[in-house]
């Protein structure tokens, strides 16, 4: 499967109700933490695994590497199309 990264990143702004930030994201762009211009936090995190269910079909676990994969748009994207 082949996820755009348009369709991931307005997945994300909607799941987490947050505006795109000036500039706009780009694919490697930190997602969470403190280097994060959307500044997610674990509760955004749950409800963009949630939309990812509904719109993917792919469960994310809490785990490690669920984490590293939701460091950015492009490995998201990565991870998903495995």
């Amino acid at each position: 499967m082949t996820i755009d990264i348009d369709e991931l990143k307005n997945l994300i702004l909607d799941a987490a109700e947050k505006e795109e930030p000036d500039g706009g994201i780009s694919p490697d762009e930190v997602l969470f933490g403190e280097e994060s211009r959307l500044d997610l936090d674990s509760i955004d995190a749950l409800q963009i695994s949630m939309a990812i269910q509904q719109r993917y079909g792919i469960r994310l676990s809490d785990s490690k590497e669920t984490r590293r994969a939701m460091a950015s748009l492009q490995s998201l994207a990565a991870f998903l199309s495995q």
